[in-house]
């Protein structure tokens, strides 16, 4: 059965967590400002970038939306990297890993 911890966040049991081995999630201020009591790092669960976004997905409705678009394919002004190295939806997530959304920067 599922509990929620002191933050609020949805503990699973690995039992119900499907898929997947434990990662960490970097979310950029920007991104976590559209959804307020997000923090900005999470834990989630999936084996692929297109994985743990789905499960993040389900805690936070909505942000794959700003992280996806049809086709499915990574938003142009999204970048993700998983351990340092840049990422697509298909990218493999390794147990432990860490996965960074970093927005795009671009100037004139």
């Amino acid at each position: 059965m599922a509990e929620a911890g002191a933050d609020g966040a949805v503990r699973r049991p690995v039992a119900e967590a499907g898929t997947g081995r434990s990662v960490v999630v970097h979310l950029p201020r920007s991104l976590v400002a559209l959804f307020p009591g997000v923090p900005r790092q999470l834990d989630a669960r999936g084996t692929t970038v297109a994985e743990v976004i789905a499960d993040l997905d389900t805690r936070v409705p909505g942000l794959r939306n700003r992280l996806v678009d049809a086709g499915p394919t990574l938003r142009a002004h999204i970048n993700v990297y998983v351990d340092r190295e840049p990422a697509t939806l298909e990218t493999a997530v390794p147990a432990a890993a860490e996965v960074h959304v970093v927005p795009a920067v671009s100037g004139g």
